[in-house]
């Protein structure tokens, strides 16, 4: 597990594990070690407090993996063990698991062509936060490839996945699988794709359905297509993008909040993976919270 955050358009991670609460010493203890390393008896003059209750404290964070011992060092002529973290982040459970709701097969069936045997396999595609392309446009879309991986990890057994910039990906990693995030503007390779895609942008940058044969012009619609990659018919694509920013934080909230509907295929015609979304507001902030499936 990682806690992971986007920060200057790049995304950073911290290895983390899962701790259940503690008593005040305990997390008083944890957070003097997350300042240095130490070893007991500095510990107890640190916080105030008698030896045998941190060595108490110890021995049980030590069983749960909380804290290990780096080096031994002596004191006083005797070898003291030095106590750190195990790792430099922890998740806090506050109560116990609950069952999720079962995912469907055809979800599963989905995502299928990106994983293979627990394992992310292939590229998710950001735009670049400088600017590049005709319209030197700048994204903010690495926040949504961290809603999406977060989402994406739920099926894997392994937590890694290849996250590149447009700008970096060459014409090797175009015959690979690609999950693009963002539209034509911001994000070159989903505009590389884009004149192959059933449903697509327009010149106008609207998204223009094949399927049906509609045009939705909102700011806030989105679309979310899966097929063969153009490049090697052995692969795959997926694309989730909208005709604005807040066009593909609507497509992501598709995959969060609906997707047994979004792996299914299209109202007209089933056999096509091929959405279009329309984002809600529904407590008037400005800010996209919901989604419905157009077609």
């Amino acid at each position: 597990m990682h806690v992971v955050q986007e920060q200057d358009g790049r995304l950073y991670a911290l290895p983390t594990r899962e701790a259940r609460f503690f008593s005040g010493l305990a997390m008083r203890i944890i957070q003097h070690l997350a300042k240095k390393d130490s070893y007991p008896k500095e510990m107890a003059q640190a916080l105030k407090v008698h030896e045998q209750k941190v060595y108490y404290h110890v021995r049980k964070l030590e069983k749960k993996g909380i804290v290990q011992v780096v080096r031994r060092e002596e004191h006083g002529g005797a070898l003291a063990k030095v106590y750190a973290l195990a790792a430099p982040s922890f998740s806090m459970v506050c109560r116990e698991l609950a069952p999720a709701a079962k995912v469907p097969k055809s979800a599963h069936a989905y995502l299928e062509p990106f994983i293979d045997d627990g394992t992310f396999n292939g590229t998710i595609v950001v735009g670049s936060p400088d600017p590049h392309g005709p319209e030197k446009a700048r994204s903010r879309d690495a926040s949504y490839a961290i809603d999406f991986g977060v989402f994406l990890g739920t099926f894997l057994a392994s937590a890694r996945a290849s996250v590149r910039l447009d700008t970096e990906v060459s014409k090797e990693d175009l015959s690979g699988n690609l999950i693009l995030i963002g539209g034509p503007v911001i994000n070159r390779i989903t505009n590389l794709v884009n004149p192959k895609m059933p449903v697509r942008f327009d010149d106008r940058k609207n998204i223009h359905s094949l399927v049906s044969g509609k045009k939705y012009t909102s700011d806030d619609a989105g679309l979310v297509v899966k097929m063969k990659n153009p490049y090697n018919e052995n692969a795959w694509v997926l694309v989730i993008a909208g005709k604005r920013y807040s066009g593909t934080r609507s497509a992501i909230l598709a995959f969060l909040d609906k997707f047994d509907e979004l792996s299914t295929g299209n109202r007209h015609r089933n056999k096509i993976h091929a959405k279009v979304v329309d984002g809600i507001d529904t407590n008037y902030d400005g800010v996209v919270d919901d989604v419905r499936i157009l077609e």
